[in-house]
């Protein structure tokens, strides 16, 4: 059975972010699925996955003005924190706490998805953001200015 089960709530209507939670999904079921012997490889590759998948989202919070960009950073360094502690124990031996990440992996991504990632795929979306994979997406003047609101400073009638 999978630890991790695709489901569409994941996908939050921009493309980068939804083919990276599929990719996040199927590693996670991938790494759960092997045994013992794969489980260091696995965590190597999904911690190297996870920061990639991380700082590509970090890189589209500072860009786009994203406002809460420092509570979304903190989980992100949290949990790649965690990932890399573990990746030391079960290369000391200890698999049982490498199974155990796996399997709370699960309710961390359902959480997270559902909350800070859907907030930052609206304000990505709403502000015109071009977020893309890839090297970094160029601004619109609007977002450039600030929230692409007009008036003062360019704050008025934003919310």
């Amino acid at each position: 059975m999978s630890a991790l089960v695709w489901s569409n709530e994941y996908q939050l209507g921009l493309a980068p972010m939804d083919e990276t939670h599929r990719e996040f999904v199927d590693l996670v079921n991938r790494i759960t699925a092997a045994g013992n012997a794969g489980l260091l490889g696995g965590l190597d590759e999904l911690i190297l996955h996870t920061d990639e998948h991380f700082a590509q989202e970090d890189r589209w919070m500072r860009e786009s003005g994203f406002p809460p960009v420092h509570c979304h950073q903190t989980e992100h360094q949290r949990v790649l924190e965690v990932m890399r502690d573990v990746r030391g124990h079960v290369a000391a031996g200890d698999l049982a706490l490498g199974r155990n990440l796996l399997a709370e992996l699960p309710a961390w991504f359902d959480n997270h998805a559902a909350t800070m990632d859907t907030a930052l795929a609206w304000h990505v979306q709403t502000t015109g953001y071009r977020a893309t994979g890839g090297a970094a997406s160029a601004m619109t003047p609007e977002i450039a200015a600030g929230c692409g609101c007009a008036g003062p400073a360019g704050r008025t009638g934003c919310g």
